[in-house]
């Protein structure tokens, strides 16, 4: 109601929850609605937008042409809208009417924008529904009577019709004649171009069938604002060129020319090893790797090394390691900088060398690292991510790893937890425009283990099979950390590369004690050693 009992309307004020400078309703026992989005402020029970009292028809009305309105004597007698007295007030009346054209109930707009229903309001169905018989080639439905008149005049004899309680409850509405409105070839929604119109206009088109039902784009609020400002032409090419409408997210190939011919700005960056730029064709935003290897095998390492290769490349990096402190986190990008292992404690490093570690990478402002340590919901993960990603201007993100974000989380299905993670993770990182990459764990497999140098696959990964399906490029680390010739060397094999497609070995690593470094193999036997790492499986 727009009234509640008892209370009086005062006047139209700007709303306090949507940008209407007059559409808030006042009245004199403190309750307030609006009668654009509808929000309500009291202390009584909500009002809907359009009261319905039982009262005599208005008798008394005759037609006048609405000079404001720019709508003519000929339109109003054509609609029977006319002008009458209701209770001493000159109100305006939109006469609602059966299949046999008889008026069963009245709406009454008054000077101050509020309305009135009555008469047998339960039985009215569209304004203008009764002049259209069964059927056509098009109607229009607007939001309201005088849009409705407004597109008659401009159209002519094409159906048109209004919904009689505006854009609040449209949906209910058209779902009333929703057998009727069906049987026009095609149905086109002229709402106001506002927040409310169009989210109702688009509510109302979803429940047709596929292509049935059309959106109508205005360049203006409403019909008849269109029709005052002498934009008929306009206010036709809207009707004619309306929009089959689709759910949100399909897109029809024809409207995508603009989006194939567009060169992508997709920048990639470099790992630190040739090997592996040669198979991915590097590194980009917008991509999750996915980092994974047995337990010690070096995966915490080769997140470092990337991270310190992209720093060296001018991007600002974000760090959330889970299962290790800050300080070891910040050391470990240190000991690169230098190629002296600080964490061990026992480095033989100057206060000089300490500092132009630190410059080159924590002191860069370049680099931000979470402080926690082990699991935590994924929904503040996602906070993190996206604070990093937005507030301090993060372009790559290393999370280690996701195993540990549900490990301490109680009564709950650690694979369905991982897949929601990876869920949020994946639409998280198209969202901020990162590159995410992210360490996994591996389950493990039956006879000789990871940490013997099996080989990784993406079957293994634990946890959730979401990881894999939902990572760009997922990374395999191998090493058989009881090799008696080489059990520092690593080879990485690309799993998984949604980029190139390519797949297999990529590189071998050696991680080297004396600098704690991780780098590309570079012996004459590399190649000897590439083919007994692969014959071994």
């Amino acid at each position: 109601m727009v009234e509640n009992e008892g209370s009086n309307f005062v006047g139209h004020s700007p709303c306090p929850a949507c940008p209407s400078s007059d559409g808030f309703a006042v009245y004199d026992d403190g309750h307030g609605y609006c009668f654009v989005c509808g929000h309500y402020e009291g202390t009584t029970e909500p009002a809907t937008k359009v009261q319905k009292v039982n009262h005599d028809l208005i008798q008394n009305g005759k037609h006048k042409a609405l000079e404001k309105r720019q709508l003519s004597l000929q339109t109003v007698k054509k609609w029977d809208y006319q002008v009458g007295k209701f209770k001493d007030k000159t109100v305006q009346i939109a006469n609602y009417k059966d299949d046999t054209g008889t008026t069963i109930a009245q709406k009454i707009r008054f000077p101050n924008k509020d309305f009135l229903f009555i008469g047998d309001t339960k039985n009215v169905g569209l304004y203008g529904q009764w002049r259209f018989g069964d059927g056509g080639k098009r109607i229009v439905v607007t939001e309201g009577e005088i849009d409705c008149l407004s597109v008659s005049q401009t159209l002519g004899d094409w159906p048109v019709v209004s919904v009689p309680n505006g854009a609040q409850a449209a949906k209910k509405a058209i779902q009333k004649e929703l057998e009727w409105l069906c049987k026009f070839d095609s149905v086109v929604f002229m709402f106001d171009n506002d927040e409310a119109g169009i989210k109702a206009a688009k509510e109302c088109a979803a429940l047709f069938p596929s292509g049935k039902a059309k959106i109508a784009n205005l360049p203006m609020k409403d019909a008849n604002e269109m029709l005052v400002s002498g934009l008929t032409k306009e206010l036709s090419k809207a009707m004619y060129e309306a929009k089959s409408h689709r759910p949100d997210g399909i897109l029809n190939g024809k409207d995508l020319w603009d989006v194939v011919t567009k060169e992508e700005d997709t920048a990639s960056f470099n790992y630190p090893y040739s090997g592996l730029n040669e198979k991915t064709l590097g590194i980009r935003k917008g991509e999750i790797v996915t980092v994974t290897a047995g337990s010690g095998i070096g995966k915490s390492q080769l997140c470092r090394e990337f991270a310190h290769f992209l720093l060296q490349q001018g991007e600002t990096i974000g760090y959330i390691a889970l299962e290790e402190s800050v300080k070891r986190t910040s050391l470990g990008l240190m000991s690169i900088a230098i190629n002296k292992p600080l964490h061990f404690g026992s480095a033989s490093v100057t206060e000089a060398e300490l500092k132009e570690a630190f410059d080159n990478t924590l002191g860069t402002g370049r680099v931000f690292l979470y402080d926690h340590w082990g699991s935590t919901d994924s929904d503040n993960l996602m906070d993190k991510v996206r604070y990093l990603a937005n507030g301090c201007g993060c372009g790559w993100i290393i999370l280690d790893h996701i195993s540990i974000v549900v490990s301490g989380l109680e009564g709950g299905d650690e694979r369905r937890i991982i897949d929601n993670t990876m869920t949020k993770l994946r639409a998280l990182v198209e969202e901020v425009k990162v590159g995410l990459i992210l360490v996994s764990h591996l389950k493990r497999p039956e006879g000789r283990g990871h940490e013997e140098g099996a080989r990784t696959t993406l079957a293994q990964l634990r946890g959730s099979a979401g990881i894999a399906q939902l990572s760009d490029v997922v990374l395999g680390c191998e090493r058989d950390q009881q090799d008696t010739q080489n059990p520092n060397v690593t080879l990485v094999r690309v799993l998984k590369n949604r980029w190139t497609g390519e797949t297999g070995a990529a590189c071998l690593l050696e991680y080297d004690k004396e600098t704690g470094r991780m780098t590309e193999w570079a012996s004459e036997d590399e190649e000897a050693l590439f083919e007994t790492k692969e014959d071994e499986f």
